[in-house]
Order: C-alpha cells, then structure tokens, then sequence
C-alpha cells in the first residue's frame, strides 16, 4: 500500500492516520451537500480538534452556508478534485463548517481574514495549528480548471503545497506568528469594549465613562448623508447591501417631524424636541427621505422578486438591477418591519404592497414550515430546466426575450412586459458581471419604466398597460413554477433569524389591522401574519427551549441540533416577543421574553466590563470570546439587548435580576461600547436607539377596561411610525394579563375594570384619559 490510499467514499491513510468522510453524520444542508466529496471532511468537533493535536496536522478550516454562490464554486473546481483532495487528505485535517449553525466560530476568523486582506466573505478558507490559533486565510481560491478571471491570484492547489510546506520545515516559527496574531485578534477584540470596571453600569472604581448623548445621532445622519447614492439611491457604490437597522435609524429619524405635526395631549411624545433640535428639522426631513427612496429603488430593482416575492441578498451593480439571487431568511425578515416604517411615514401603494410582499413570502412555502418555524435561505443556483445537471446562478429568476414572448403569446404584450421589466434582445446583464458566462442573452426583470410612459409610447391607456402587466406576471410566475426547478432550500430553523420574522410579522399584523384604510382583505392576511409569528413562537418554545433550565438552542433540522443559542438567538427571539405581546396582549409571550432576558444576562454578561459577549464563558473550541457591537448584515446582538432591556423595564416596571435593575443592565451595555460609539456612531446605528431611551427616558401606556374609543386609541398608537420612547401593555378586556399584574406591581393597582390610558414611568402610573 502506498503512503495515502485513497477511497471514492473520500477516506485516506497515512501512516496510522485513517481520515473518513464524516459529514453524513451532519444534519446541515450545507455541510452534507460535501458529503461525497473525495475530501475527507471532518466534522468541528472535540473529536476532530484533538485529532489535529495528536498527528500534528494543521487544520484546514472551510466555512460557507447553503446559499453561497462563490461557496459552490470553490466546492465544484477544488473539493471535487482528486488532486487537491489528495493534498488535503495527505498533510491537514480539512473540516467543513455551516457559518450559520457556528457563527461563533466564523466570527473569529473572518475577523482575522478582513485584518490581513482588507476584506472577507464566503467561502472563509483559513488554516489552523492544532492549538487553533489561524495561520493563513482567504475567501475564494480558484481550483485547477479555474475559469474565473482574477489575474495574478494564487492557485488552491500552490496554498496547499506552500502551506504543507512551511508546517513541515518551519513550524516553530509557525507557531509563533501564529500564537502573535492569536494575541493581537485578542487584542482589538477587546479595543473600545474595556469600559472602567462596573457592574450593570454602575461604576465601581469612580472613573465614568465618555458619555453617549443625543448628538451622537447627528453625527450618525451625517455619515449617512455623505454617503448617500443620489442618482440611484442607496449608500456607497456598488456592491449595494440593503442593511435594514441603518435605513430604520433614518426612518426613525424621520419620524420626529411627522409626530411634530401629528401629536395630540394623548400621543405626550418624549425626546422629540430635544432630537429635532440636535439633529435639525431640514436634517430629519431627508434622513427619512433617503431612506424612503433606497427602499422604494430595491423594490423597483432586481434585488426583489418581481414575480414571486422576497429580497436578494444585495445588489453586484450600483442602480440595484443585478442581485446575486440567494434570498435569506434574517434580510427579508428585517425589511418587512422596515418597509412597514416607510409606509407609515410616506403612505403609498408600491411601500405597502412590499410589505404585504414580504410578509406573504415568509409565511408562504418554501421558507414557512408547517411545523410552525421559518427556514433560513434559498440557494443562488439551480438547474434551467429538470432535465439539466448543472447549475447556473441566478437560472430561476432570468429570461430571455425570445422566452418571454413564447410565454405571453402576444407580442403587443410582450412587448409592454419587455419594456416594463427591462427586458433585451441580447440580455441586460453586463460581461463584467458575468464571470462564469451564465448569463449570456439573459434578463434579470427589474422596473424599467413606468406604466404611464409606456402607455405614451404605444398609444394605449395606462390602465391596459396596468392590467397587461398585472396578467403577463402571473402567466410568467406560472410558467416558472411549473417548467424550472426552485432553488434549494436550506431548511434548518434558527433561532436568531426566527427572532426577526417574529417580530416584523407581529408588528406588521397589528398596524395593517389597525390603518383606517384596512380592507378586509388586509385584515385578513395580516391574521394570517399574526398567526405564523405565534406559531413560530410555540415552536421555538417546544423544540429550541429547555423549560427546566431556561436555555436556548440555536438550530432545529430533523430535531434539535447540538449547538447551544448565542447571544443573538436570546436576543432576536426577546425582541419579536415582546413585539408579539404587543401585537395580542397576551402576556405569555412577556413571561417568555422576560424569562429568556434573565438567561441571556446569567450566561452572556460581562459582570467586569459590562456588555453581552456572543458566547458563554464555558466554550471549549475557541481561542476568543467576542462582543458583538457593531452592526451588519444582521443588527448588533448588544444593540438589541440594549433595547429588549429598556423595553422590558419600561413594561415590567424596571425589575432587578441578581440585584441589579434592568435599565442598568440596558446602561451598561451602551457604555461597554462608548468609546467605539462616540468615534464611529453609524456603526453602531441599532445602539442609536437605546442612547435616546438612556437620555429621554422610555415610558409604558397602559391601556385598561373595554371601550370603542380604547381600540381607537391603541389604533392610533400602533399606526404611528416607531420613533418614541414608549411601550404598551394592556390589563383587562380582551387581553391576558394575570402574569403581568403579578410581576408589575404598578400595573397590578389600576383597576382594570375601568376603561382608561394611564402613562407609566419612573414608578409612577397616571391615568390622563378615562372614557
């Protein structure tokens, strides 16, 4: 036998060292989609790290997730091949990683691959000494039978040899710049988050902390404004991310003029003035127009669906006409709530029909499931027909004019549909944009032109334009569903991002019931929105929560994965709770939210420095515990935190966990980040929130009794755009409050008999209108 035997199941030998493919054990769609590959994948587990110790191998550490595109590429040119399967299976221990069910672990290295290349993303490739501590990384690296442009850049299989290399004749010096770079990620991971010593906020050494004041926002908006595309909207260049928490910082800001010229005695807004003032009358004006006219562009552009629904990951192009195609469950559950703000403060048709839009997609199949959760992505590739093997990003979603027209049947419609969505005889996708030329002729469909300017051209009525644009859409939706195979679906159920579909669907259903202008159809779905993000509640609850112990986990497939919840889960699921409970008035979901607030602080504080660290203290598989501050894709696990606390405080009348009260808990937090906050506060665009709770206050509407006037008033608040600081609970009527009364003591003394609005804070309750 010679020194590596390879086996077609990926298993290889060498010496006394036996490496099998293991991801078969794994319940990942990601991680299994690898599972045939001649690599000898590992698992991340103890069991594969102590492996790597005992044969001295570095570890080649590969993390992706479902719908990463550049994910199967590397997948089909690099861990299909023999060759580079041999050189992993020969001197390193390759495991494979879904990002989403170990973002912790990812976390960590995508931190090290940005400080060494200036920039990351999937697929994270880095190499690991056995003592974990990283070597060498990078995203993409091209295979053998590489057809991908991208002059000058080093092959996988030349990384693999250099890297097997240095291991092998310099690996003292190895293990010192590694364990030097292990020590400098340690190192800024802790910069700007070692606030004095305090506990809950409270200082203990007398030292305080720089102080985070309204003009922080200002400082903020004028990032933003610098930054702001006023061609196409959106900020920076291309690529162009939606980054819903930034937008609703704007929406918000936004906001402030419009309660200025709404408020009554009954809506008492608080920290409006002082914020107007700060920030500018002028300057509130267009930070919720900038935000209104990035989201009115991706809803015209590419990155939307404009036959199914849902929001691509972001846009390759600055004009938002090209997505790359994956749609994931935490952005589309961010942009319901999101859309659902614009609307509120700029009503129009296109704003409400996207968040009906997105709200059908994430309480529609494939991404809703029956059990009650809701799944995490949908892939970027699939195959053109059934009938192919391979698949194109992007396949399900183009069109070719030729395959239009053969659709419509008509060519006065087709060609109105043409004009509409952008439709060309030679395709509207750029070569640059195409790097592996799967979209040579094709047409991604975005808002071309409007129907009134069509009509003008063809000599026809808008409303023949409208209606033959409203049938040409079904019909092409119709022959989509029925002729081209859907994306893959990664069906795992994750905590965190079911959070944000709790949330944006509870708040959603409770406004579009409450508008004015609601129809019954209107009413009608937004019951089913309600319904799904109580639903997805009960199952979390039942198959992600140990009632014993109070504990999370952060991923259901085929049952409950083995991965204990991050800081986050607790986080996203508190947040859509108490929206939820503010959606019903069942306080269930308080007791729920409350319960997985006391958790979150047991597990995940830092009772030195203040802040919530993204893991628990106890974690055996990583070389640093981090703090998740700074906002992204997905909003700050302690900018949520923050929140969820001053909410729950204002609700429950500021209640103490291990001595300490909630609103410091909320202080604390902000303050572990000050220092970072006040010289990059647009980092930090969903922690702009608790400043302003942390400087104006945060009060609790108590709504009491039965009365017609009583629904008319809650209408009232729920239709506002958010910007207050406030938070509403109800005792009596038709809510379900028992476990509220018994845990505020102040909501327990109004009689909840009588029919009132009593405006609760600073343990004072007063009733100010009694019908």
């Amino acid at each position: 036998m010679s020194a590596v035997a390879q086996s077609s199941d990926g298993a290889s030998e060498e010496g006394n060292l036996k490496l099998v493919n293991r991801l078969s054990e794994s319940r990942s769609p990601y991680v299994r989609e690898h599972m045939d590959n001649p690599v000898a994948w590992q698992m991340w587990n103890l069991e594969s790290l102590a492996l790597a110790k005992k044969s001295n191998r570095l570890l080649f550490v590969s993390i992706g997730y479902s719908a990463c595109h550049w994910c199967h590429v590397m997948e089909r040119e690099s861990f299909s091949n023999p060759l580079i399967a041999s050189l992993l299976n020969k001197h390193f221990i390759p495991l494979k990683l879904d990002r989403e069910e170990r973002p912790d672990v990812d976390r960590i290295y995508m931190n090290y691959v940005q400080a060494i290349n200036g920039s990351g993303g999937w697929p994270l490739n880095v190499f690991l000494t056995p003592d974990l501590e990283p070597l060498f990384g990078g995203t993409y690296f091209p295979g053998p039978d590489s057809t991908t442009p991208g002059v000058g850049r080093t092959s996988f299989e030349g990384i693999l040899k250099k890297m097997q290399e240095v291991w092998t004749t310099q690996q003292t010096r190895c293990r010192q710049s590694a364990g030097e770079i292990t020590q400098q990620l340690k190192a800024f991971a802790q910069e700007g988050t070692l606030a004095p010593r305090q506990r809950g906020g409270v200082q203990e050494d007398g030292d305080e902390p720089d102080a985070l004041e309204l003009d922080l926002l200002e400082e903020a908006y004028e990032h933003f404004e610098h930054r702001f595309d006023n061609q196409f909207s959106g900020f920076g260049r291309a690529p162009k991310f939606p980054t819903p928490v930034n937008l609703r910082f704007l929406l918000r800001l936004g906001a402030q003029l419009k309660q200025k010229v709404e408020v009554s005695a009954f809506e008492k807004p608080m920290g409006i003035p002082e914020i107007r003032d700060i920030v500018g009358e002028e300057e509130c004006k267009k930070a919720g127009s900038m935000a209104i006219r990035t989201l009115e562009a991706m809803a015209k552009g590419g990155i939307k669906d404009q036959i199914g629904e849902g929001f691509a990951r972001y846009s390759v192009t600055r004009d938002w006409s090209l997505p790359h195609f994956e749609k994931m469950l935490y952005d589309n559950a961010q942009l319901l709530p999101t859309y659902l703000d614009a609307y509120l403060l700029s009503p129009s048709p296109l704003l409400l029909e996207t968040v009906h839009d997105l709200a059908t997609y994430l309480t529609s199949p494939p991404l809703h499931s029956t059990a009650g959760g809701f799944f995490s992505a949908e892939d970027a590739d699939s195959p053109s027909t059934a009938d192919d093997s391979e698949k194109r990003e992007g396949a399900f979603y183009v069109w070719t004019l030729k395959e239009l027209q053969s659709v419509i049947g008509n060519d006065r419609d087709a060609d109105v549909l043409a004009r509409y969505y952008g439709v060309r005889e030679n395709g509207n996708v750029a070569p640059e944009h195409d790097a592996h030329d799967e979209l040579i002729n094709q047409n991604v469909l975005f808002i071309s032109q409007r129907a009134s300017i069509i009509a003008k051209e063809l000599g026809m009525s808008k409303s023949q334009v409208q209606s033959i644009i409203k049938e040409g859409r079904v019909r092409l939706r119709t022959h989509r569903e029925k002729t081209r195979p859907r994306p893959v679906l990664d069906d795992k159920i994750v905590t965190a991002w079911n959070g944000l579909a709790i949330g944006g669907l509870a708040r959603s259903a409770a406004v579009l019931e409450s508008l004015n202008e609601a129809t019954d159809e209107d009413k009608s779905r937004a019951k089913r929105y309600r319904e799904a993000a109580e639903k997805a509640a009960t199952f979390i609850k039942k198959e992600l929560y140990d009632e014993m112990d109070g504990l999370l986990w952060r991923v259901y497939r085929e049952g409950r994965g083995d991965t204990p919840a991050f800081a986050d889960d607790y986080a996203f699921l508190i947040s859509g709770l108490i929206d939820l409970y503010e959606a019903t008035f069942d306080d269930k979901y308080l007791a729920f939210a409350d319960r997985l607030q006391q958790s979150q602080i047991s597990l995940f504080y830092d009772s030195l420095h203040s802040g919530f660290f993204s893991t628990t203290a106890d974690a055996p598989d990583l070389i640093l515990r981090l703090k998740d501050g700074m906002d992204s894709a997905e909003p700050s696990a302690n900018g949520v935190a923050a929140l969820n606390l001053y909410r729950l405080s204002s609700l429950l009348n500021d209640p103490e966990f291990n001595g300490i009260r909630y609103s410091a808990y909320a202080k604390g937090t902000l303050e572990a980040f000050s220092a970072e906050m006040i010289q990059h506060p647009y980092l930090f665009a969903g922690m702009l929130e608790s400043v302003v709770a942390n400087n104006v206050g945060i009060r609790s509407v108590v709504i009491s009794g039965s009365h017609e006037k009583l629904e008319q008033q809650i209408n009232q608040i729920r239709t506002r755009p958010s910007g207050l600081t406030e938070t509403v609970a109800r005792i009596g009527g038709s809510s379900k409050s028992s476990w509220l009364k018994d845990r505020n003591e102040l909501v327990a003394n109004i009689d909840e008999t009588k029919a009132a609005v009593s405006f609760c804070e600073a343990g004072t309750c007063k009733a100010e209108l009694i019908f």
